[in-house]
């Protein structure tokens, strides 16, 4: 396994990550994700750490904070092996201090999470979005509390707009805090929008991304195709109003492409579509799941071999759409690409 380092932080993480939102399956959304119990889920662990993924991913929202659990009693005795990472700020409840970035919420999610995980520390804690509610210096301030205490090893951000995480790195830089290390995007062949702002800022910022959803949730899993409709047993029937969108056209163009690479290589389509991403600038590590060992063992052959040149060209120019204003001129426009030909 290839170890990169974490934006501009000392943190040495794994190519490859395990997201466990597949344990717990509590509700409708992570039922569909998965049910792993703490049996199924040591054992995807062994197998993660046979093959040099110690980092897992989870939150506290997973399954109302079953999937923390879960983790926690799945690596109790071997704490020292892995890395945790975890998430907080969607609604945990109904009440007033239930969801956010608050002083008082960020501080009771940090210890609930702690005591689900089994553990004295959490090694990246990300805010799972940006709440509006709460000024960026009473947000850094708590983080650089709570890392001082020794409770979080580093911070970071997920699903997060880019204004606000530079923001944020802006505030931590003129107090003297703890800067955001960490980025958990949404990337994939086809959904490629983290490349327009969050992918130069993160390259200028030493924000490393951590990619969820590698293969468009579920989409690019090889069983879907031109001629291959969503097949009865996938979790898509359950959960695709809540996945990210996608225009058909751009869809069976990536799966295409995947394919003839996938035939030229003798690799599966998902191990192309990560390997891929592995590839791409800032992209510390990409979270893979499971829900049983198949699917684990087929993700973590994504690894050590690397696509062609000509491979990621055509890769490429596949999944490439115009991309959103302000970006769009320096794409069409010779004068404005002439300006900044890295925005092309």
């Amino acid at each position: 396994m290839d170890y990169r380092q974490l934006g501009s932080s000392g943190l040495r993480v794994p190519a490859l990550s395990f997201g466990t939102g597949t344990f717990g399956g509590k509700g409708p959304l992570f039922s569909a994700w998965g049910q792993s119990d703490a049996r199924e889920a040591r054992r995807l662990i062994d197998i993660c750490l046979d093959a040099g993924v110690t980092l897992f991913d989870t939150a506290d929202v997973y399954s109302d904070g079953a999937s923390e659990e879960i983790l926690g009693e799945a690596i109790r005795g071997r704490r020292d092996a892995v890395l945790i990472s975890t998430k907080t700020g969607l609604p945990m409840g109904d009440g007033p201090q239930d969801w956010g970035a608050s002083r008082i919420r960020l501080i009771a999610a940090v210890e609930a999470s702690l005591r689900r995980l089994g553990t004295d520390h959490i090694d990246l804690l990300q805010l799972h979005a940006f709440d509006a509610s709460t000024p960026v210096e009473e947000l850094l301030g708590t983080l650089g509390s709570l890392i001082a205490a020794g409770k979080l090893r580093y911070a970071g951000v997920s699903n997060y707009p880019g204004w606000q995480l530079m923001k944020a790195q802006a505030a931590a830089d003129r107090h003297g805090w703890p800067r955001f290390v960490a980025h958990q995007v949404y990337y994939s062949l086809i959904g490629r929008a983290y490349e327009a702002d969050l992918m130069p800022l993160a390259a200028d910022q030493g924000v490393g991304a951590l990619v969820w959803s590698p293969l468009g949730w579920g989409r690019l899993t090889g069983k879907i195709g031109r001629d291959k409709p969503v097949p009865a047993g996938s979790r898509l029937h359950d959960t695709e109003q809540f996945a990210p969108p996608v225009a058909d056209d751009l869809l069976y163009r990536v799966i295409d492409a995947l394919e003839a690479v996938a035939a030229e290589t003798g690799k599966t389509v998902p191990q192309v579509a990560i390997n891929w991403l592995l590839q791409r600038p800032t992209v510390a590590s990409v979270i893979i799941g499971a829900r049983n060992e198949e699917q684990l063992r087929q993700n973590l052959g994504a690894v050590g071999w690397a696509l062609t040149p000509d491979q990621v060209a055509a890769l490429d120019a596949a999944s490439d759409v115009l991309p959103p204003y302000p970006h769009t001129p320096y794409r069409q426009q010779e004068g404005f690409a002439r300006l900044n030909p890295a925005m092309v």
